[in-house]
């Protein structure tokens, strides 16, 4: 074995590891911003096995879509919105967490089984620099469509958020013409997770 390939398989099971390692973190950790920044490192590191397939385009289109806006959009959400409450016990939570790993390990032995089982071949030849005009070619011919779809579809999900986290809060009653008292409308509410027992 060379440096060459000696290299790209210790590489390989680095960014393997940490593709491992923080999913597990996304998934078990209970803070939500330690969850969303191993989701970024997660996303890195696909990003760096794209690279050790001679996959440079779709590597910086990784970088540039899930970490830079997808997980920082994650952010950004988890900032605004996290609050300080006590959350409820769920009940049957253990048996969720069984049943839950028990889809999760059947479905790691049938993807094991998958390429255990499966006769792999050699793909084709890389096209090298040439690989990003080709895409950009497709994009906007053969699938110019789908393309166009998916942008409508991410401005309509854009502008569906904006509506559903805006507050209309208005001075005036509109139907009296009086002025509303602004407490009433930023009262307090008891938050839906709280543990009624407690209280």
């Amino acid at each position: 074995m060379t440096i060459a390939a000696s290299t790209q398989l210790i590489c390989f099971f680095a960014l393997s590891a940490v593709i491992v390692l923080g999913a597990l973190g996304v998934v078990l950790l209970s803070n939500i911003v330690y969850s969303a920044f191993l989701l970024g490192g997660v996303f890195l590191a696909v990003a760096g096995l794209y690279l050790l397939l001679n996959a440079s385009f779709v590597a910086a289109a990784q970088v540039l879509v899930y970490v830079g806006a997808v997980n920082v959009l994650i952010l950004f959400a988890i900032m605004l919105v996290n609050k300080k409450e006590d959350l409820a016990p769920i009940p049957g939570l253990p048996v969720r967490r069984l049943l839950s790993g028990g889809v999760c390990a059947g479905l790691f032995l049938l993807l094991t089984r998958v390429v255990v089982t499966t006769p792999w071949v050699s793909g084709p030849t890389p096209i090298g620099e040439d690989a990003t005009v080709r895409i950009g070619e497709h994009l906007f011919t053969d699938y110019l469509l789908p393309f166009e779809l998916a942008s409508v579809l991410l401005l309509m999900a854009m502008i569906g958020a904006i509506v559903l986290a805006r507050r209309e809060v208005q001075s005036v009653d509109l139907v009296t013409g009086e002025e509303v008292d602004q407490g009433l409308i930023e009262k307090s509410r008891t938050p839906l997770l709280v543990d009624q027992s407690r209280g």
